[in-house]
Parts: C-alpha cells; structure tokens; sequence
C-alpha cells in the first residue's frame, strides 16, 4: 500500500462490502466513487461484478481509474453527479444493479490535495466545487448571497447555532474586501462566534466549511433526488447503502427509506445505521460521524 492510499482510509469498508456485495455477480453502482476503496472491495468480492463509477471530480475519476487498473474489462468509470443516476446508468448500459452504495464523504484528497478549498488547515482559494468545471465557486457564493440567505445556509446545512452572527460578519468583510481564501473565511467565523463558544471538539469553522461546501454543490437536493432512482434501478433482491456524515443527510435518506419501504416493495435491513467502530475512529478520525443505512429490493413474492 502506498502513501496516498495509507492517507486516505475508506469509511466502513467491512461493512458495505459484507452488506453490499452481490451474491451473484451483476452490476454494482458506486455513484461516488472517490479514491475507489469500496469499489475495489466489492470487485474482490465476486469475479461476476462489474462496476460503474461515477463522479463529479475528474481527478477522483483519474485516481479511480490508477488503482481499479487491474480490474480492466470490468469498470466503467463515469464523469458526472448521481442526481442523474438514472440516465448515467442507463449511458452504460445497465437496466438494473445489484447493488448501488452511495458515500457522501470527501476523500483525503480533496481535503488535503486538491487545493479547492474544502478544508479550514490551510490558505487555498475558496472554490469548493466538486467538479471544477462548472458551477458558482465558494468566494461567488458568499459575495452574492444576502446575510439573511447566508444565515439560511448555515443553520440548514451546517446546524450553525451562531449563523446569523456569522453571516453578518461575512457580510460586514466583504464590504471591505471579498473573501477569497480559506483563510479570509475561518476569520470571519473566529470574529463572529465568542470565544466561550468554541468547541473544544471541533473547529470552530466546521460547521460554516460543511454548509458553504454542500450550498456550492447543491448537496441536499441532488441527495433527494437520486436516492428515488437508486431503488428504481435495483434488481430484486438488490440493496442500496447510503453512507452519511451529518444529520441532516441521514435525515434524507431515512424519510426517503421510509416512503419507499411504503410501497411494499423494499425493507431495511438493519431498524438503526451502522457507525464505526472504537477501532475505526481511532485509526481514522474522520470516520467518526459516518450512519451506513442499507434498503433492500424484496425478492418477488
């Protein structure tokens, strides 16, 4: 295992590829495929898979594409957002899949190699785009939205309880000068939230980074969005793992699973999400938050 691979550690791998892997070879949807680790788990798992992997960051897709090389022939990598699930499966042939795992997760590459922005440590532009090609950047976003819509932002997204003091104090900055650097923001919120309030657990920023990140890549929607078109492409017998990291996503997907489970036509495996264990989060941190829900497509009666 190289250093890139040792840096980035996928979030319950054990746990997907036991509740996920097909039983019976076909096609697996991995509609974020990040840096690969599940995928690669899930080809290993069963010689009769073949995987479709899609995301919106190019560069994922390329470093994807390096490290499942040696499962040519059986990977099909796709550039794109799972908010069109549908239609990219159907690009590639697919009428229905085994199984479809969704992690909504940033790898360690774009928290600490793409130079987008997405985390507080360092000075990067304020980007935060996960496909650089298109779409209002983070410095476009907070230059253009009204201190009310700001403070929207925050507490949906970021459960901010200091939004709107900090959606002020975005405001009250950017009259002087925008915010352009990572830097910029995380001195906006230090100036806006009291000392006494700082979390002894988390950056103070955390939680403004999260909301701004999923406002730019409109993360709730294409959520809801695609998870309808997961079940729909699931094969019977197939199964659907969402991996969250706030509650608010897991939110989504626990309504969305209920509706679903209302037709009769699909159950959950498990009444609560999976979480890491005590080892895991020790080993990787950034793991701590991940909820691994599994809906599964019922056999034909």
């Amino acid at each position: 295992m190289d250093r890139e691979e040792q840096a980035h550690l996928t979030v319950l791998v054990d746990e997907v590829t036991f509740f996920l892997r097909p039983r019976c070879g076909g096609w697996v949807v991995d509609g974020t495929i990040g840096m690969g680790g599940h995928a690669e788990r899930l080809l290993e798992a069963s010689d009769g898979t073949r995987l479709l992997g899609i995301d919106r960051d190019p560069e994922a897709l390329h470093r994807a594409g390096q490290r499942l090389a040696r499962f040519a022939g059986r990977v099909v990598l796709q550039h794109g957002s799972f908010r069109h699930l549908a239609s990219l499966a159907h690009e590639a042939g697919i009428d229905e899949a085994a199984a479809i795992v969704l992690d909504l997760g940033l790898s360690s590459y774009q928290l600490d190699d793409s130079g987008r922005g997405f985390s507080f440590q360092g000075d990067e532009a304020l980007d935060m785009r996960f496909d650089p090609t298109r779409g209002r950047t983070a410095a476009e976003l907070l230059a253009s939205l009204s201190p009310d819509e700001l403070s929207r932002v925050l507490f949906e997204y970021g459960e901010e309880r200091h939004a709107r003091r900090i959606a002020r104090r975005i405001a009250e900055r950017r009259r002087r000068s925008p915010l352009l650097t990572t830097a910029d923001l995380v001195a906006a919120v230090k100036a806006a939230v009291p000392r006494a309030a700082w979390s002894g657990r988390i950056h103070v920023a955390t939680r403004t980074f999260q909301a701004v990140r999923m406002a730019v890549n409109d993360e709730t929607l294409a959520l809801t969005e695609a998870l309808p078109q997961a079940a729909a492409l699931l094969g019977r017998g197939g199964r659907l793992g969402v991996i969250s990291f706030h509650s608010g996503e897991d939110r989504i997907v626990k309504r969305s699973f209920r509706l679903l489970k209302q037709s009769g036509d699909f159950a959950e495996l498990l009444p609560s999400p999976i979480q890491p264990g005590r080892d895991e989060v020790q080993d990787n941190p950034r793991a701590r938050s991940a909820k691994l829900r599994v809906l599964e497509r019922l056999e034909a009666a």
